[in-house]
């Protein structure tokens, strides 16, 4: 009894053996052990193929039609047995197994065989099971790169070494990658072994990244803001000459008058987010929650979007139907993106800055520009929703004490432009 207790509330796995779907040429059905966990299962064949009127669906074993069916229906008690048991040494080890590490032990495979494409996989397909897409697209963009790199997908975890590594950098730098877009993958792969650690995978004594620093890794340059008189360049465009971009300058506007507010968010806002002259919200990647004052900026932008015909709940025509999937709606952040920021550099060309101009470095330009104005590191990541004072340090580690000492007044006073027409 105690061990049914462990199996439902700890591991919550639970495995039936059944026939699949799809018959062969012969019209038998394969048998298979179908495990179940965290909602998601996996078939495992177990070798042996059923007709379906020869098999009995309610106590799922053969029939007596079957031949040697008393001899066939042990063998599946004892394959179910195993499996059950597979499952108790995981729980009675604290191990949270994934599906690849339970079929790596119920074929006799050991954990530590589980190749690193399987657990990559899993990973992602974890992700988007959660509704955590972004992530998701992330392990997915880095497991590309790394197997094009590394054509071979039996690798296992303890092949990872640090010269692997160091090979893999070698790579990237050949085809164009900079120091930080080279820290970001590291970074994943990182990430994706120590959770292979965590899930009893692989042992700690094969981690690579002992020897192998991602921490070298620090992107130089590339988190340039504007400075308030650039940011002025771009609010000032013309959109009656202009009127392509008027819904990439509004974005631009309101992010920026919003605390930097990210471009997903930004997506995600519905009309019942804005309440009096507040706009209150969740941040999609902290889950922290946000009340922001409207400036002038930001409420001749809300009123331009209520004159606006639209069909959805959302503030901003770039979620075009309600209720989205998670993964749709990543996919539409990819696509609207990718756009907003080509729209950002023609601004940009239109207006003078030459700047290499992206929603990243609208955001960035928030943080500055605050902190010229002289207010303090702790408020600005408050504000922009760091919960560790290091990530607002590194938005604004381009600026030096005598800088900042010298900032001018100041900042979020009222301009006189109109925004969204």
């Amino acid at each position: 009894m105690r061990k049914c207790r462990i199996l439902k509330i700890i591991i919550m796995a639970s495995i039936n053996i059944t026939l699949r779907n799809k018959p062969n040429k012969q019209n038998e059905l394969p048998v298979i052990l179908r495990i179940v966990k965290d909602r998601k299962s996996k078939l495992i064949s177990l070798g042996m193929l059923c007709e379906k009127q020869d098999w009995d669906s309610k106590k799922n074993e053969f029939k007596k039609s079957y031949p040697n069916a008393s001899q066939r229906n042990r063998l599946l008690l004892k394959l179910q047995e195993k499996a059950l048991k597979i499952i108790d040494e995981f729980a009675l080890d604290n191990i949270d197994f994934t599906l690849n590490q339970f079929e790596a032990k119920f074929r006799g495979r050991k954990s530590s065989q589980v190749t690193v494409s399987e657990f990559w996989k899993e990973k992602i397909s974890d992700l988007n099971r959660a509704g955590r897409t972004g992530n998701a697209r992330a392990y997915k963009d880095v497991y590309n790169s790394f197997f094009k790199f590394h054509s071979n997908k039996n690798l296992v975890f303890r092949e990872i070494t640090p010269v692997l590594l160091d090979k893999y950098e070698t790579y990237l730098r050949s085809n164009g990658n900079t120091d930080g877009g080279i820290g970001v993958k590291m970074r994943e792969l990182r990430a994706l072994f120590n959770d292979a650690i965590k899930k009893g995978v692989v042992g700690e004594k094969y981690y690579p990244f002992k020897v192998y620093k991602v921490s070298k890794l620090k992107g130089k340059g590339i988190k340039k803001a504007l400075t308030r008189d650039e940011m002025r360049l771009m609010e000032a465009l013309d959109t009656n000459k202009n009127p392509h971009l008027i819904d990439a300058k509004n974005y631009m506007v309101f992010s920026y008058y919003m605390g930097g507010m990210n471009f997903v968010d930004l997506m995600k806002l519905k009309w019942e987010n804005i309440q009096g002259d507040r706009v209150l919200y969740i941040r999609s990647k902290t889950k922290g929650r946000f009340s922001v004052k409207m400036l002038a900026p930001v409420k001749e932008i809300i009123a331009y979007y209520k004159t606006q015909k639209s069909e959805t709940n959302y503030v901003f025509p770039i979620l075009l139907k309600d209720k989205l999937t998670p993964m749709q709606i990543e996919n539409r952040k990819h696509k609207t993106i990718s756009k907003f920021n080509k729209q950002l550099k023609e601004i940009a060309e239109i207006q003078g800055v030459e700047q290499n101009v992206t929603s990243y470095v609208i955001r960035h330009s928030f943080a500055t520009n605050l902190k010229f104005a002289g207010i303090s590191t702790d408020l600005i990541g408050e504000s922009m929703g760091h919960h560790d004072v290091s990530v607002t340090k590194a938005y604004l580690k381009e600026f030096d004490d005598k800088t900042i000492d010298d900032a001018m007044g100041k900042l979020l006073e009222e301009p006189k432009l109109k925004y969204a027409s």
